[in-house]
């Protein structure tokens, strides 16, 4: 069937609809019949206070898996430099291996997706009390879950894993830059801040390039990764107190861009300088384990 034809069937379907239901009489429904309905509104909006903000939350009731790829991303280009900047930027990746168990707990075919989940995104404003300023916005997700790959020139924000050191101490891992001072705006290495960090000399510090896919996600206490709620691309104006959307997480994001990655990640510290963390296959082909 045609295009055209297509569409004169849908007129005449239409048409059909609209006749039968003209011709319907409406009644209206007991109170029993009305306990059989169930529904769910599209967007749910709320309004919530914090100490320096007022927030609107509007949140979609929608679900979504993906795969998407992007050649360069870069958020915040000002004063000479990007809050964001990487190439080779993806969500969701291709199994390798059939026999390979994903962060899921499940197997997938040789060649098969394995998407990144992300249920009930939502838009939400930050606004001064007297609601004269827009202070921030950010995207996130109610939950989320699977993996982001890229290779980062600078990443502002923060990157939620451990790091384990020669001694098998776990620390949380921290952003750098190329001085080795610890930073959360414009970084260029990960590492571990105990005083001994020196990214120049490759010391408990490694280049972010080195780390080519994580998984977002939580800790379930299993094998397996469990769903985070702190999944966020933030945009502020100053510094903003976001609440995850359960209320048991403040982060702050301080001004210019900030991207909020928890996974649930351990990554010794010598292996990831010396031979980083491998990228996940994110192309139908293969691009290799090593972009850096």
């Amino acid at each position: 069937m045609n295009v055209r034809a297509c569409g004169y069937a849908a007129y005449i379907v239409l048409g059909l609809a609209m006749s039968s239901l003209a011709q319907a009489e409406l009644k209206p429904m007991s109170e029993m019949a009305m306990g059989y309905v169930t529904g769910q509104g599209f967007m749910k909006v709320e309004n919530l206070s914090g100490p320096n903000h007022e927030f609107t939350r509007m949140t979609l009731n929608m679900d979504v898996e993906t795969r998407v790829n992007m050649d360069d991303a870069k958020f915040g280009m000002i004063n000479g430099g990007s809050d964001f900047d990487a190439s080779h930027v993806a969500l969701g990746h291709i199994s390798r291996d059939a026999a390979t168990v994903q962060y899921d707990g499940n197997t997938y075919a040789s060649g098969e997706a394995v998407p990144f989940e992300a249920y009930q995104p939502y838009i939400e404003l930050a606004e001064t009390p007297d609601k004269m300023q827009l202070s921030g916005f950010r995207l996130g997700f109610g939950q989320a879950r699977g993996s982001a790959s890229s290779l980062t020139r600078s990443f502002s924000g923060n990157i939620g894993m451990k790091l384990t050191d020669s001694t098998g101490v776990e620390h949380d891992a921290t952003l750098f830059d190329a001085a080795s001072l610890a930073t959360d705006y414009r970084a260029t290495h990960i590492g571990i801040n105990d005083g001994t960090a020196d990214c120049a000399a490759g010391v408990n510090c490694a280049p972010l390039s080195h780390l080519q896919s994580i998984i977002v996600g939580a800790d379930n206490g299993g094998t397996t990764t469990g769903f985070t709620n702190d999944f966020f691309i933030g945009f502020q104006n100053e510094g903003v107190d976001w609440k995850s959307p359960t209320g048991t997480n403040v982060i702050h994001a301080g001004k210019g861009v900030f991207i909020n990655l928890p996974t649930n990640m351990k990554v010794d510290m010598n292996a990831l300088i010396t031979n980083g963390v491998d990228r996940l296959q994110t192309h139908q082909t293969d691009m290799g384990t090593r972009l850096f």
